[in-house]
């Protein structure tokens, strides 16, 4: 299935039912007086979080959703029916934002958490509500009142606890598919991860959610390749594992690429706890590998670890454990 992380649609609610004008009409009752009743009030637009759910895709091919009306009222004081209201699934982890993307209507966390977001007309009053001491045949009937109409964006936002993060071809598919069930695709060139992944690492018998996000390049945050459209997925992971190739050329202004992205992108993405692991070790001699990561632990203020994602061994494990430590700390 396509992955789509961000979407408009128009949403209507249900106008409401006309009142109804009517007038009592019996055989031997003259002065019957006014019997109309109200009308029914009209649906409502709820979007409700769904599990079986994990992509917008839905819609993409329709934008405009309408509740239904309610129901006129009618003689003998009948009140119309209310008009059915509208649920819309979406992914846990959606943001619905007013059309101008800037104002947060809601945030669907939960599944089958259920948000009001346009209300239905109410109904209008039939001619016997108007019925008082000095008027004892009014003509009187409210219209129904119209519904919320408006657009709003979707915006996916994936719940991961850990995600990872670093420069096309770092390795992160390879990391997420050594430590989870997930498979991802995996190939020796840049951007093989189109869209995000997750995957669930379990590890001394707990569980966490590990996001991969495409690789990132320099000027990602203002629209530069496909780390752009995915830096929101970030938002919601409290810890960050930034991967880093040591077999490229230059290793530190790799790092330094990442963190300015994550700065300039904003919603304090560089404030996140970081994990650094220098990846694919394997590649090249264990003396030179610790010579880099000495000289980054001089230059940055942080310990790097020497994992390769090919090959797991304790390394790996002793960074999730690190990860499960963090975690029960609270860092978020």
């Amino acid at each position: 299935m396509k992955f789509l992380d961000r979407a408009k649609v128009f949403l209507k609610a249900g106008n409401g039912g006309d009142g109804c004008l009517s007038f009592r009409r019996e055989k031997f009752i003259e002065y019957g007086g006014p019997d109309g009743g109200d009308g029914g009030k009209g649906g409502d637009v709820y979007f409700e979080g769904s599990c079986a759910l994990n992509t917008l895709i839905d819609y993409r091919y329709k934008q405009h959703f309408k509740a239904k009306h309610g129901a006129n009222g009618s003689g003998s004081n009948c009140v119309g029916a209310s008009g059915a209201d509208l649920i819309l699934k979406v992914p846990v982890g959606t943001e619905i934002l007013d059309d101008s993307t800037q104002i947060i209507i809601a945030d669907v966390l939960q599944p089958g958490q259920r948000v009001l977001v346009a209300r239905g007309g109410d109904g209008g009053r039939g001619n016997s509500k108007f019925k008082s001491s000095v008027n004892q045949a009014p003509r009187r009937a409210d219209k129904g009142a119209a519904g919320e109409e408006f657009s709003v964006w979707l915006q996916l936002k994936l719940i991961a606890d850990v995600g990872l993060i670093g420069l096309p071809n770092a390795g992160k598919s390879t990391f997420l598919a050594t430590t989870t069930r997930a498979r991802p695709k995996i190939a020796d060139y840049p951007f093989t991860t189109l869209i995000p992944q997750l995957g669930v690492v379990s590890i001394h018998g707990e569980e966490f959610v590990l996001a991969d996000i495409p690789g990132l390049i320099e000027g990602a945050h203002d629209g530069r390749g496909l780390g752009d459209k995915f830096l929101a997925h970030l938002e919601r992971c409290a810890i960050l594992i930034h991967l880093i190739d040591v077999t490229q050329e230059d290793v530190f202004s790799a790092y330094e690429t990442i963190r300015r992205e994550l700065q300039m992108y904003g919603r304090r993405l560089d404030k996140k706890t970081e994990i650094v692991a220098f990846n694919k070790t394997d590649a090249i001699d264990l003396k030179s590998a610790e010579a880099l990561k000495k000289i980054f632990k001089t230059k940055y203020g942080k310990k790097a670890h020497l994992i390769s994602a090919l090959k797991p061994d304790k390394n790996v494990k002793f960074l999730l454990e690190k990860i499960l430590k963090l975690r029960s700390l609270d860092v978020a």
